[in-house]
């Protein structure tokens, strides 16, 4: 969630048992665990109440879509079967332009 590390939490946790002290420490550490389990209730709240998981969906569905008529308006292999088709019919003139001759 913080992205830290094993020793940037060792260092916390030193700077916290020095600041706070041995006696405290536990009070201060049920605390932040309490605070922090409210923020991600409250978090959780807000994204429930704004529709939040509606718009994710909403929006990958949208992502989808554009995708797939990506996909759908992708036109190389026609035109590399256009290419293979005028190239063929290249050589075929030029087979008949020599027979002439």
């Amino acid at each position: 969630m913080f992205n830290i590390g094993f020793a940037e939490l060792l260092l916390v946790l030193v700077i916290a048992y020095v600041i706070v002290g041995p006696r405290d420490l536990p009070k201060v550490a049920r605390w932040l665990a309490r605070m922090v389990k409210r923020m991600r209730q409250l978090i959780k709240e807000v994204k429930e109440e704004i529709g939040w998981n509606e718009l994710m969906d909403e929006t990958q569905d949208v992502r989808r879509d554009i995708d797939q008529t990506l996909k759908e308006a992708d036109v190389t292999q026609d035109l590399r079967d256009a290419r293979k088709e005028l190239n063929k019919n290249l050589g075929e003139a030029k087979k008949e332009t020599f027979k002439k001759d």
